[in-house]
């Protein structure tokens, strides 16, 4: 790939069969040769992390590989990353849109759907700031309501004005559930009295020691309104 370097590997997902991820290489690749990351506000050190697996991740994806999925649900996982938890879900059966900000999260998705022989998915541009420009590779924005709202590790910087807790209140459905997998994080208390300003219900579960990293430590975050 110009400008990065890539690689495939195996991933096992607890309930779910294996699947072929590409990734980046590692955290120092960087390419923006049209500046479109830097107009999204992505710095050159945040640019690669869209691109590797996080624990977080693999514990969303696990949830979602054994949890019930209601015929006709609608699911948006927002800042979806490699979008494990998204290609879980479609390989289900589920009506599901991935969505993030950085440019080329779109691409990957594309090319892993392929690697794992699965049909087109929805993917959408996810800038959590109202009104922005979608540059996003062209990517439609995130539109609708849906019944489920997922994510993961996605409370990594203090959020002020509560731009995620507001995107999410723009496309939740009067009864919907939104499930968030945080690595101990300081910002998910802040988060949550946001979330039960919006009227949702709060319950979590402890995680720890899986996705092949024994010294993890977080917890599925469970928000039911309705």
């Amino acid at each position: 790939m110009p400008g990065y370097e890539v690689k495939v590997r195996t991933l096992a997902i607890g309930g779910a069969a294996d699947l072929q991820i590409r990734s980046l290489f590692d955290n120092d690749q960087f390419a923006d040769p049209a500046g479109a990351a830097q107009a999204l506000g992505i710095s050159p050190a945040q640019w690669p992390l869209f691109g590797q697996l996080w624990p977080s991740g693999l514990h969303l994806a696990a949830a979602m590989a054994v949890r019930p999925l209601p015929e006709g649900e609608r699911i948006l996982e927002v800042g979806c990353g490699l979008a494990l938890a998204s290609l879980v879900c479609h390989r289900r059966g589920a009506e599901v849109t991935a969505s993030d900000i950085h440019p080329l999260a779109g691409a990957f998705l594309l090319e892993n759907l392929r690697l794992n022989d699965l049909a087109p998915m929805r993917y959408c541009h996810g800038d959590w700031s109202e009104g922005a420009a979608a540059v996003n590779g062209g990517a439609p924005r995130v539109r609708g309501g849906f019944d489920l709202i997922i994510g993961s590790d996605v409370l990594y910087e203090r959020d002020d004005g509560g731009a995620l807790a507001a995107f999410i209140e723009r496309h939740a459905l009067p009864q919907c559930e939104l499930l968030i997998v945080d690595p101990n994080r300081g910002n998910r208390t802040a988060f949550g009295k946001r979330m039960a300003t919006l009227g949702f219900g709060f319950s979590e579960t402890l995680l720890s020691a899986a996705a092949g990293r024994a010294e993890y430590r977080g917890r599925l975050m469970r928000f039911v309104r309705g």
